[in-house]
């Protein structure tokens, strides 16, 4: 999309100059607005045209049925849904009874812009009807990070050329008409009239609409308050079953203005009688219209002002990084600041792709993202794991074993992937989790939240591992029969991410019952059950290829017949689309990183020269048919030294939506690969890791680049790292002394006294190859009209 004409190249804010209708639904993705509980994509304000209209809340969804060719014991008996609540953003405009609407009449003017400083989405239009009266429309839109429940508009009519009368439309809408699922599998099944009225009012300048969920039983309260100022208004509201609207009539000359503040409030509950969620509504609602429109905007500025003072990246030399690397931050913060222990979809609220369902990516891309940048939001992602683990020990004991089996794919705790060799094998969701605990607590040395959540969820995923594997006559531990991040290699033996990322979730289980032996002995561990895990841990087999001298993905990869990448057409991916998931499961090629993700969460557990010669085999056999792959690929390599080939594919990383790289923005932005963006500079360029306790960095930096500057928090102090060249410069912006590494050597610093190093050089080996037709697009100069820093 930044490609495109309509779009500018800019480091705060995402501006689009005209209203395109052939990137109409990729727009309404990347300017839309959450706060991890509400959600809003970014519809025009009159509703039409659209791409795909689309309010959420996040925890509601719908059932629907999995169908089966053939039944299977354990396979899940529904699927779970996002869907399309009550839609709060309606604002319809008539100028002298005819419909403002783009597709007719001339529009001469038509610009929004996104600020990710103010979190406030901007629009202005100027337009002429068919019958040639002209008026200028101007609003401003949020979804408000202070009040997790409340999003407002400020519409704003000008007549341009002479009097007329105006008549504005302010509605909720639930039941929209949405347009039909593509034959994708990631795209949303849609669901028709998911939506049961159960009360609707309509008094003064408020409205009200109240609905259940047919099949989940999930009760939805939105309610819309509104003020307007302007010459000779006249109001009124009605309501029926799926519509409320608040009507304001006036008549206005040239020079005057008509504005219409809307103030909308949503809540819902599994539990709460309808009264009870009306008056949720009510009040939030009461608490929001007391600021109005101007003091939740000035809410939301100061909320954004605190956390880019934490989190902030700057980049010198590639203005389309720097623009993408603040969107997907922002992004990120909008998926999870406010979801107050709910999941973090894989689109966020953003769209309904991948059914809205959370995945593996929040543990592993997201939440190392905002550990660092937002703890607090990981707290509570966290908390909505440790809340759903009676679901997860369910699936555990329905499969035969023991602690807690998370599920693959999710809104409510429940599995509800129905394909098994990609869900129910993928058994690393379990250790995704632990690893994030343990970041978490080690960032943040939150020991409250380590006994009350982390010890748990430690002890249920270490439980697992320790039944779902076996020692063999060796002695040796193995992981048998499980799917590995690669989708293209499943039910394998000991794959090697799934057995190191199980051996860390065993070790820190171990240690943290260590910690708190009586609340470890409450949940019924004992030190014969901690000294089983650290057998298994020191014995967990990590296959190995003596001949090519590199780990095998899993047991006996290395021996596939290779895929031939030379006889598939770049039509043909992503391969799975395309080809019987039987010929990917026995032929060597590699959906996304795999064990070259292993290596960069468990560096530890590999040397120098292994790390090397890993990434250049499996470099080879990489598609990167999944977004979350390019960044991976990034952090590893710039870690073995490939530094042109880490920018490209820090590239890929961070234009995976702004370019609509996928080709499916349409229906969401995707939130893993936006926080790969941060992960790929800060985890790859910084060489930001965390060693026995302190942050390290192995800073580096490609040519490309003259500057690159970051804030990351760590135990409640911020430090801000620069690196120019081959200097690396530390400061502690607040807080006490804190010691760090640069380059394997330990520093104390000191609040605001910076302290600078050198950058060693980087040994570097021939370059690596990947498939026919599927390296990186290499970076030159940005493509985007550029402004404001344009290099």
């Amino acid at each position: 999309m930044i490609t495109h004409p309509s779009y500018m190249v800019e480091p705060w804010c995402l501006r689009e100059t005209e209203l395109s209708m052939d990137v109409l639904s990729q727009s309404e993705s990347v300017f839309a607005l959450s706060n991890g509980h509400v959600g809003w994509r970014g519809n025009l304000d009159e509703g039409e045209p659209h791409g795909l209209p689309g309010s959420y809340l996040n925890g509601v969804f719908e059932f629907r049925p999995l169908p089966y060719a053939e039944a299977g014991y354990g396979y899940p008996e529904s699927g779970q849904t996002i869907i399309n609540v009550t839609n709060g953003k309606l604002i319809r405009l008539l100028v002298d009874d005819e419909p403002f609407d783009l597709r007719y009449g001339k529009c001469h003017k038509h610009e929004r812009l996104l600020d990710f400083r103010t979190g406030l989405l901007h629009r202005t239009a100027e337009w002429t009807s068919p019958s040639g009266r002209s008026v200028r429309v101007r609003s401003t839109r949020l979804v408000s990070f202070s009040q997790r429940a409340v999003a407002a508009i400020a519409y704003e009519v000008e007549p341009l050329d002479d009097e007329m009368r105006i008549v504005v439309q302010s509605e909720l809408v639930a039941n929209e008409q949405l347009p039909r699922a593509e034959g994708d599998p990631r795209a949303a099944a849609v669901l028709e009239t998911p939506l049961v009225s159960e009360e609707h009012a309509a008094h003064g300048n408020r409205i009200r609409l109240l609905h259940r969920t047919a099949r989940s039983d999930l009760r939805v309260g939105v309610a819309a308050a509104h003020f307007v100022d302007g010459p000779k208004a006249e109001t009124a509201s009605e309501s029926v079953d799926d519509l409320g609207r608040f009507t304001v009539t006036s008549r206005l000359r040239p020079g005057e203005k008509l504005r219409v503040e809307k103030i909308v409030a949503h809540g819902w509950s599994a539990v709460r009688s309808a009264p009870a969620v009306r008056d949720q509504v009510d009040a939030a609602l009461a608490a929001a219209t007391s600021a109005r429109f101007a003091g939740l905007a000035a809410e939301q500025r100061a909320y954004l002002e605190e956390f880019w003072a934490g989190s902030d990246v700057e980049v010198d030399g590639d203005a389309e990084i720097q623009q993408a690397v603040r969107f997907a931050l922002f992004h990120v913060l909008q998926a999870g600041a406010r979801g107050e222990a709910r999941a973090l979809p894989a689109k966020g609220l953003t769209g309904p792709g991948y059914d809205g369902h959370c995945f593996w990516d929040t543990e592993t891309f997201v939440l190392p993202a905002l550990t660092y940048t937002a703890p607090q939001a990981v707290e509570q992602a966290l908390r909505w794991r440790y809340n759903t683990m009676p679901e997860a020990q369910e699936r555990a004991r329905q499969l035969g074993l023991a602690g807690s089996a998370f599920p693959w794919r999710t809104i409510n705790g429940s599995e509800c992937s129905g394909y098994w060799p990609a869900g129910t094998a993928a058994f690393h969701i379990n250790a995704d989790i632990a690893d994030a605990v343990v970041r978490y607590i080690r960032a943040t040395c939150d020991d409250a939240f380590e006994r009350e959540v982390g010890l748990p969820l430690l002890v249920e995923t270490a439980r697992l591992w320790r039944s779902l594997g076996h020692h063999d006559h060796h002695g040796d531990f193995h992981i048998d029969g499980v799917t590995g991040p690669d989708e293209y290699s499943a039910i394998a033996d000991d794959n090697v991410y799934t057995n190191l990322m199980a051996q860390h979730n065993l070790r820190e289980a171990a240690a943290a019952a260590e910690r708190h032996p009586d609340l470890a002995s409450n949940l019924g561990v004992d030190d014969e059950e901690t000294a089983a895990w650290r057998d298994a841990a020191t014995r967990m087999t990590l296959p190995y290829n003596d001949e090519l001298l590199v780990h095998e993905q899993s047991e006996g990869f290395t021996r596939h017949q290779l895929w031939d990448f030379a006889r598939t057409h770049p039509d043909q991916y992503p391969l799975l689309l395309n080809f019987p998931y039987f010929d990917l499961y026995r032929k060597q090629v590699v959906k996304q990183a795999d064990l070259v993700l292993a290596m960069c969460l468990r560096g530890d557990a590999f040397t120098p020269e292994e790390k090397a010669r890993n990434f250049a085999y499996y470099e080879q056999l990489t598609v990167r048919d999944s977004s979350l792959s390019a960044c991976g690929q990034a952090v590893m390599a710039a870690e073995v030294g490939h530094m042109r080939l880490a920018y490209d594919y820090v590239g890929e990383a961070a234009m995976m939506d702004l370019s609509d790289l996928e080709g499916n923005t349409r229906d969401g932005i995707h939130i893993a690969s936006l926080a790969g963006t941060w992960f790929a500079l800060v985890i790859g360029f910084g060489g930001m890791r965390e060693d026995d306790g302190l942050i390290a960095f192995n800073p580096r930096l490609p040519e490309q680049l003259g500057r690159l500057a970051f804030t990351v928090q760590f135990r409640q102090r911020r430090v801000r790292v620069e690196i120019t060249g081959t200097t690396a410069t530390y400061t502690l912006l607040d807080g006490d002394s804190l010691d760090i590494r640069h380059c394997g050597e330990r520093m104390t610093l000191l609040c605001a006294a910076p302290e600078s190093r050198q950058i060693p050089p980087i040994p570097t080996g021939p370059a690596p190859e990947q498939p026919a037709g599927r390296a990186p697009a290499r970076r030159g100069r940005a493509t985007g009209h550029e402004v404001d820093g344009a290099r």
